[in-house]
């Protein structure tokens, strides 16, 4: 058996099903789930309209590369996003993939040489793919903390040169989960120049860029900034995007990765012996959704009202912050994220995540400890309730 196995630790929602295992909450109260980042609204109709037109395609194999038309939707969408000014070539630099949890996972296995005692970089906390790829393609995981101190971005000055030398791949996330944090021009113009320094590869995991709370300010992204930069050949870079969030269509499972041309062709090779290939009915479901905005603009508006709605009941009892981007709220809830999560679940019937899961154990501890992450993924009447709840667990708890 693979050796790497024995080092992966338990799933985040695996743990939360063992720490609210035998607890019985008020029957009298519905259960409101704010755990998993899944979104709930509804999937815009063009998208499952063309899923259903294309049915007709299940007879065909679908091809690693994808489908012309769907390369071409992908890369109008990132040149409007990101204002790429036509550079992407949607032949050479987009590929699809099946959501961006295979493809962040599998794009380890294709960059990183398992006989070089490589480090895979990422931060802290962090989607726990990034992990599981890093020990799976035989390298060492090295956590970057993300903390209330340093905006929750990681500090790359405090890395040093001999980490930087051993680094094959950073995985980054923005906007991030779980902070909801995004990353500014600046410090990606400071990555691109460490990853030409030390020679490692960017991936550039943005699932979230169209969820976003200001209209007039979406966050950057990774192929943004390279063409601000003049690298219109997107050196180092593959940026990783879905439609599971930007277009509550999680399960499609239908993604697209884009960026370094050269490294696309090493991926593609890799993903041919995979044998991932998105369903052609799927792709056209996804050319449908690609290909429209509005949409998303009425999805943002969404999330916006419950940001709106939550925030003034729990900003009364808890440390909490409007994040710039995301559906996901990172609050401080004291030392023990775990006895909160299942005092609150005992007491209220909602389901939170403690934020140790999403984290690891550091020279300075878990920089997750004593936050949970609250995933504004339910209806708003319920998102709104959960919050109430909340706030009358922690004013009851301090009596």
């Amino acid at each position: 058996m693979h050796p790497g196995l024995d080092r992966l630790r338990s799933y985040p929602f695996e743990r939360l099903a063992r720490l609210l295992a035998g607890i019985s909450p008020p029957a009298t109260l519905k259960h409101i789930p704010l755990s998993v980042g899944e979104p709930k609204h509804s999937p815009p109709a063009l998208a499952v309209e063309a899923l259903i037109g294309a049915l007709g395609a299940l007879g065909t194999y679908p091809a690693t590369a994808g489908l012309p038309e769907f390369r071409r939707s992908a890369a109008h969408w990132l040149d409007r996003r990101f204002a790429l000014g036509g550079s992407l070539d949607p032949d050479t630099m987009i590929l699809p993939v099946n959501g961006t949890r295979e493809a962040l996972f599998a794009f380890a296995q294709t960059i990183v040489d398992p006989a070089a005692h490589a480090l895979v970089a990422m931060p802290n906390p962090c989607y726990q793919i990034y992990e599981g790829a890093a020990l799976l393609a035989g390298a060492e995981p090295c956590f970057l903390d993300t903390t209330a101190a340093n905006r929750f971005v990681p500090e790359l000055a405090a890395v040093p040169d001999a980490l930087w030398r051993r680094c094959a791949l950073l995985y980054l996330c923005s906007p991030g989960n779980p902070s909801g944090a995004t990353l500014g021009l600046e410090f990606m113009r400071e990555v691109l120049a460490l990853a030409d320094r030390h020679d490692f590869i960017i991936a550039a995991d943005e699932c979230y860029s169209d969820i976003y709370d200001d209209e007039r300010a979406p966050p950057a992204g990774f192929l943004g900034a390279c063409r601000a930069f003049g690298r219109t050949r997107f050196e180092r870079v593959v940026a990783f995007h879905s439609l599971s969030k930007r277009s509550s269509l999680p399960g499609l499972r239908s993604g697209i990765v884009a960026g370094d041309p050269e490294v696309l062709a090493r991926f593609k090779l890799y993903r041919t012996y995979h044998g991932c290939a998105l369903p052609i009915h799927v792709q056209h479901a996804s050319i449908a959704a690609w290909d429209d905005d509005a949409h998303v603009v009425a999805n943002r508006a969404l999330y916006r009202a419950k940001f709106d709605a939550v925030l003034p009941v729990l900003s009364a009892v808890l440390k909490v912050e409007r994040p710039p981007a995301s559906f996901y709220l990172w609050p401080e809830v004291g030392d023990d994220d775990e006895a909160f999560t299942r005092d609150l679940y005992a007491s209220q019937h909602v389901t939170v995540l403690p934020g140790r899961y999403l984290a690891r154990d550091g020279e300075h501890g878990n920089p997750g400890r004593g936050r949970v992450r609250i995933s504004l993924v339910a209806p708003l009447d319920e998102c709104l309730e959960a919050a109430q709840r909340i706030r009358q667990f922690l004013e009851r708890r301090r009596r």
